[in-house]
Formats: C-alpha cells, sequence, structure tokens
C-alpha cells in the first residue's frame, strides 16, 4: 500500500509541474518580469515546494540525516536535469545562450553549497538561535542574490515573448499557477511520508534513501518545468528554475536548522560529506560553462562531467 501512495504521489507531483511551468512562462510574459526573475524566485520556489514538505517532515520525525540527504540529492539532482536536457538539446547549446545575468544566481549558488561540507566538518553554533553559524551566511547570501537580481536587469535573449498566442489572462495564469503550487505541496507531504516508510522497509537506510529515492521525486517538478520550458522555446526560464531550486532548496535547510533544535548539518551523518563535495564540484562546474561561453573546445564538456559526478555520487551512496 506504501507503495502505491508514493507512485500516487509522484503522478501528482509530475501533473501539477507539467501546468504550473506552463503558467510561469504565461506569467514571465504577461507581467513583463521576464524569465530570469520569475524562473529564479517564483518557479523554482514553487517547484521546491516537496522539498519543504519532506525537509521539514523529517525534522518532526526526527530524522536529521533525511533532511540534510534531500537537499543535497535535489541539488545533485537537479543540476544532472539541466546537464541532460543540456546534451540532449545540444544543438541550441543552452548554457551560451542562457542570459548573463545567470552568472550571478550561479555564482551564489556554488558559494551556498561549498559551506555545506564545511559546515559537516566544523560549524561555530549561535548559542541563543541555536542554530550554526552557516545557516546565517546562507540567508545572507540568499538575500544577497535577490538584491543583486534587483540590481541587474536582465536581457531575455531566446525568449518567445511576442510570437505565441497567450491562452489566457495574467489573473488566470496568477490563480492556476498558485493552484498548481499547493497540488505540489500535498504531494511532497505524502511523498515525505511513504519515502520515511520505504527506507524502514527496505533497509536502505535514511541517507541513501533521502539523498537519492526521495530527493529525485521531490525534483519531478523541476525536471517537468525544464522539460516544458524548452517546448515552449523558453530555455533561460528552464536554466533560471535549475538555479534558481537549487538556491531555494539551501533556505529549506536553514529552515530546518531553527526547527531542529541545535545544528542540523553537526548532527548529521558524515555519510554526506562525500556527496556534499560532488555537489560543490558539479556547483563549480556550472560556474565555469555560463562563464564560459563560447570559450571552450567541447561544448557538452562540463554537462558530461555534471552527469558523471552525479553518478559518481550516487554509487557512493549505495555502496555505503
Amino acid at each position: 500500500m506504501i507503495y502505491v501512495l508514493f507512485i500516487v504521489a509522484i503522478i501528482a507531483t509530475v501533473f501539477a509541474a507539467i501546468k504550473i511551468s506552463a503558467y510561469a512562462d504565461g506569467i514571465s510574459r504577461l507581467s513583463g518580469m521576464g524569465s530570469l526573475v520569475i524562473g529564479t524566485f517564483l518557479l523554482a520556489g514553487a517547484t521546491s515546494l516537496p522539498e519543504v514538505t519532506t525537509s521539514v517532515s523529517a525534522i518532526y520525525l526526527e530524522n536529521p540525516d533525511l533532511a540534510v540527504g534531500n537537499m543535497i540529492g535535489s541539488n545533485l539532482f537537479n543540476l544532472l536535469i539541466l546537464a541532460v536536457f543540456d546534451v540532449v538539446y545540444r544543438q541550441r547549446k543552452i548554457l551560451t545562450s542562457i542570459d548573463q545575468q545567470q552568472k550571478y544566481t550561479a555564482t551564489f549558488g556554488f558559494i551556498m553549497m561549498a559551506i555545506v561540507p564545511i559546515a559537516l566538518f566544523f560549524t561555530i553554533e549561535i548559542p541563543f538561535l541555536n542554530v550554526g553559524m552557516d545557516t546565517l551566511l546562507i540567508i545572507a547570501l540568499y538575500l544577497l542574490s535577490l538584491w543583486v537580481m534587483r540590481r541587474k536587469r536582465p536581457r531575455e535573449k531566446g525568449s518567445n515573448e511576442g510570437t505565441v498566442e497567450e491562452k489566457y489572462t495574467l489573473k488566470e495564469a496568477v490563480i492556476g499557477f498558485f493552484a498548481a503550487a499547493i497540488t505540489i505541496l500535498l504531494a511532497g507531504t505524502l511523498l515525505t511520508y511513504a519515502g520515511d516508510q520505504i527506507a524502514v522497509i527496505s533497509g536502505l537506510g535514511s541517507s541513501f534513501v533521502g539523498s537519492f529515492l526521495i530527493a529525485t521525486t521531490t525534483s519531478l517538478p523541476e525536471a517537468m518545468s525544464v522539460f516544458i520550458a524548452f517546448k515552449l522555446n523558453n530555455s533561460n526560464l528552464a536554466a533560471a528554475s535549475i538555479i534558481g531550486s537549487n538556491l531555494f532548496n539551501m533556505l529549506i535547510l536553514c529552515l530546518c536548522d531553527f526547527l531542529y533544535g541545535e545544528s542540523i548539518l553537526q548532527s548529521a551523518s558524515t555519510s554526506h560529506m562525500a556527496t556534499s563535495v560532488l555537489l560543490t564540484v558539479n556547483s563549480a562546474i556550472l560556474c565555469y560553462a555560463i562563464f564560459s561561453r563560447n570559450g571552450r573546445n567541447v561544448y557538452l564538456g562540463p554537462s558530461i562531467a555534471i552527469i558523471f559526478f552525479y553518478i559518481v555520487a550516487a554509487v557512493w551512496m549505495f555502496i555505503l
């Protein structure tokens, strides 16, 4: 029965993600805000809702490994999604065609990811807040990224703005967006419960289940949002949703730190060290791909490297 609930939650998540991506694409055009802002913050936040419910529920289940593993695994899988689509749609050269403003969010993402393995090894706990210094640094970086995005006005490239017939009004797009977001939130709660039970039944352990089984399923909205964005010929929205989701997931980790009552990364298993380092490496590769633009001899090199390191992380957690 638990596996049936798990599958039902996955189906509901995929369906809602398909709708929410189309609505986000419409909002980016109808509102005039652009794909970069909508993708990085609005769509990224909505598609990360399963991670919110999964990680917060894991805290109340007294399972910090599930919460930390879900965040690391989700971010790894998000980068894998972008890399795979970059290979599949290699003619478009996604990482060289997206707006250059995404180099700022990618850089903030890399710095945030680099904090995690350091904090797993050592952190300074803030006594009156009962959280690690790493949490405050991540929150400060996220807020700084918001400020930078407001200052840097993106220039839309490869957008289909003005070339498509709108299917709905801005109001209808906003209402549909939030309806789909609520569906994703509810499905994420069900995924958390089912995943925790599967971890117990299968004996695979919370670290592996959190990092790969649940992380992969809760990243389905990101996968579908990227797929739909490409179908809508909006690669800028696709990349922004992935990079933004990784930033938002780090904010979720901070929320979990506050709820847990002590440094969550210090309480988590050291088995996350290797996967968090590989996540940092993949984040650095993404930054390199965006910054280097046309300066690479082999265009697909970075994406292939990201896929390779994801496989290494998955094998490492499975055999651990």
